[in-house]
């Protein structure tokens, strides 16, 4: 398979070739490799992975010489964008980021599909169910690991009438994960009891052979419930269930994962109450995994909101344990699943997860403290188990309502669900096999009349497709008008024009992003919002998130639009990119030519960080080229840089300018150039200035030799000097 290129995009059209002759590389879950105490730069890390062969680090860690440590966790990205080759793309961009569990979660519409579909069902929105999204998506991931050099877990869901069907198609397929619990499909799909556990237990089968990590849906039930906490008992009740049931079907316990979400958050007393059932939950399932997630049951369509969120859900996790990381994004109160937001919820959890390095060994939960409260839900689930024993067993309980009943159990509020053992979806469809029955397929769940002496039951008919994938029938596109040769002929259609629009979600979606803050009432604001887009000339205008400042001073909104237009890229000016020098000719010329720097942040400008890394030898700055320099410090008045480079006589000045308020950089600029020229030495120095807001046209109009913005290293300021030096003739 070939290797791709990081500075190239995906090629959707070579991933989608043969793929009828594509065979995944491997099956079942894998693991981060630890990598406790790694060192990295200066600093030295306890609860680490491997590190990436590629990635985007933390935005911070330019301060850091990019630096990018991995936590030991594995973390999700969920995606659900409902085009797979749209995913993909978002996929690779997840895998640069940090995530090695990727999710591609339902939309809308799939959720009420009952069966499985041959087929692409992209028309009504969905996950991977069909065998060429899942073997497009496999491939992709194969290649995409590759390039970051970290196995890259697939995931998707096995639910629904037809979950043994797609148990045995994620298993032929490479998926490596996947949500299956009988209790998610009575509950919230409406399909029979009976039916779902007798599908559970085919299912979990076909995963346990494949080795593929199982995730359960208890965490529905804080998700759906109106008083989520309250169901704190109910949440271990269905761990147990689950976990248990998977077990007696031939699932090892370290591939079941509980997906243990805090079921509340602020403004509660959030930690209070979601931590002792985190310790809970971890003490009552030893032996098992946990994967970490937020609960989606608050959240809204604020990016903000949603991430203080998760850095609090993310902080109990290294209290306690975590083996994956979830990364819910506000995409769930937007429903807008966003490139940028599946980034922000993966830097979000790295971010949390490697500042929290090593946290228990400085934070230590008081058990007296909470002992009391844990062992309290550990009762009441416990009493709720022997309830359920003494009505009959789980499907009379779940006939009564006890699931998702918003009382604190053993309170009862009268409000669960309540589902008929002898009703529902696919009612009547289990029956009893006959004495004869026999399937000559490996791994095949429950009563079958084999011959004796058969090594594989397979071996009947010379291989199953588990055993011999060959065996599978590849089914490519079935719907004439929804399949992915359309969609990607529309995208190539832009591609030969040369044309561009902006994405958030497929390729030249066109759809952009603005916020706006209006000194009005929510209703004024909103509807003054939608008239400024209006004539802006956007088109399929719709409010996403609004956060009232105040009720009379002011409301923020943000708003989604498309674009009426394609962009040029050959009409595009691009910013001009200076290739700075090697190494060696810059130490060579100032070995020849030596000079000295005077530099500092000038006015009321108290940082720093900026400037010395432009300067000193450890960041790569220009010290390590022999140029010598006076640092001044911080808040530095323009006369005295002045007068400190006269006395120094020295042949540059630099001036960084992080404070942009009422544009005094722009003022300082100017100040340094007159006050140069009013002292007579303009011509003598060198003005450089560099910060966030700054550019080098900026810089120049300002009356200054050079400006340097946000990503300037070292290398880049000093192969100005040498080029401005050598036009001076130095």
């Amino acid at each position: 398979m070939k290797s791709v290129n990081p500075s190239e995009k995906l090629n959707v059209r070579e991933i989608l070739s043969d793929l009828e002759h594509y065979v995944p590389r491997r099956r079942g879950w894998t693991w981060r490799k630890q990598r406790p105490y790694l060192k990295m730069d200066e600093y030295i890390y306890e609860e680490v992975s491997e590190p990436l062969k590629n990635s985007v680090p933390l935005p911070a860690a330019h301060y850091f010489d990019n630096i990018d440590p991995q936590p030991d966790v594995v973390i999700t990205s969920e995606i659900a964008s409902g085009r797979f080759e749209d995913d993909i793309r978002r996929m690779r961009m997840a895998a640069w980021h940090g995530a090695d569990h990727i999710m591609v979660i339902r939309t809308l519409g799939q959720s009420h599909i009952d069966g499985l579909m041959e087929g692409t069902p992209e028309g009504i929105g969905g996950i991977p169910i069909t065998r060429k999204q899942l073997r497009a998506t496999r491939k992709a991931l194969d290649m995409i690991e590759d390039e970051v050099g970290r196995p890259i877990n697939f995931h998707s869901y096995v639910s629904g009438v037809a979950g043994p069907e797609i148990a045995v198609l994620f298993a032929e397929e490479g998926v490596n994960g996947a949500h299956q619990d009988p209790q998610y499909n009575v509950l919230y799909r409406g399909i029979n009891p009976v039916r779902s556990f007798v599908d559970a237990a085919v299912a979990k089968h076909i995963m346990a052979w494949a080795e593929m990590l199982q995730i359960d849906g208890a965490h529905n039930a804080n998700a759906s419930a109106r008083i989520s906490w309250k169901v704190m008992p109910e949440l271990l009740v269905q761990h147990a269930i689950n976990s248990l049931y998977s077990v007696k079907s031939g699932m090892k316990k370290e591939n079941i994962a509980l997906s243990t979400v805090p079921p509340t958050a602020a403004p509660t007393p959030t930690m209070r109450i979601n931590l002792p059932y985190a310790i809970a939950v971890r003490e009552l399932f030893k032996g098992y995994r946990f994967r970490a997630q937020m609960n989606t049951r608050y959240i809204e369509s604020d990016l903000i909101d949603a991430t203080r969120m998760h850095m609090i859900d993310t902080f109990i996790s290294r209290l306690t344990s975590a083996d994956l990381q979830s990364t819910i994004t506000p995409d769930e109160g937007r429903n807008v699943p966003w490139h940028i937001n599946s980034i922000r919820g993966i830097e979000t959890a790295k971010h949390a997860l490697i500042a929290l390095d090593g946290i228990k060994d400085y934070v230590k939960i008081d058990r007296e403290k909470v002992n009391e409260k844990v062992r309290e839900l550990k009762m009441r689930a416990i009493l709720m188990l022997e309830e359920i024993i003494k009505v009959g067993g789980y499907f009379e309980a779940v006939e009564q309502g006890f699931f998702v009943d918003n009382g604190y159990y053993p309170e009862r509020m009268g409000d669960g669900i309540k589902r008929k053992k002898d009703g529902e979806i696919a009612a009547g469809t289990v029956v009893p096999r006959d004495e004869d029955y026999m399937a000559p397929v490996c791994q095949h769940f429950g009563y079958n009349n084999l011959p004796q002496g058969l090594e594989k039951p397979c071996d009947l008919i010379g291989g199953c497709t588990l055993c011999d994938h060959s065996k599978i029938k590849y089914v490519d596109e079935l719907d004439e008008n929804d399949n992915v040769e359309i969609r990607l002929k529309n995208v190539e259609d832009m591609k030969t024009k040369d044309l561009l629009k902006p994405e958030v979600e497929w390729a030249n979606d066109g759809t952009v992003q603005l916020d706006m803050t209006f000194a009005e009432k929510e209703e004024i604001a909103e509807a003054a919002a939608i008239e400024t887009a209006k004539r802006m000339g956007l088109t399929d205008i719709n409010v996403i998130h609004k956060t009232i400042l105040h009720p009379a001073e002011g409301t923020y909104i943000e708003i989604k639009a498309k674009v009426p237009f394609a962009i040029e890229k050959k009409k595009l000016k691009l910013p001009e990119r200076v290739k700075p020098l090697s190494d060696d000719e810059i130490v060579q010329f100032f070995k020849e030519h030596p000079i000295t720097v005077v530099a500092g942040t000038v006015g009321n400008d108290e940082h720093s960080v900026g400037l010395r890394e432009i300067l000193d030898i450890k960041h790569g700055g220009i010290e390590k080229y022999g140029i010598s320099y006076i640092y001044l410090g911080t808040s530095v008045p323009v006369e005295k840089l002045i007068d400190a480079a006269i006395e120094a006589n020295a042949d540059a000045i630099f001036a960084s300018m992080i404070v942009t308020h009422n544009d005094v950089h722009i003022h300082n600029m100017k100040k340094l150039n007159e006050l140069a020229i009013e002292k007579g030495v303009r011509d003598k120095f060198i003005i450089v200035a560099g910060g966030t807001q700054i550019t080098n046209d900026l810089a120049k109009s300002a009356g200054v030799d050079a400006g340097f913005g946000r990503g300037t290293q070292g290398a880049d300021v000093a192969s100005f000097l040498v080029r401005t030096l050598k036009k001076r003739g130095s």
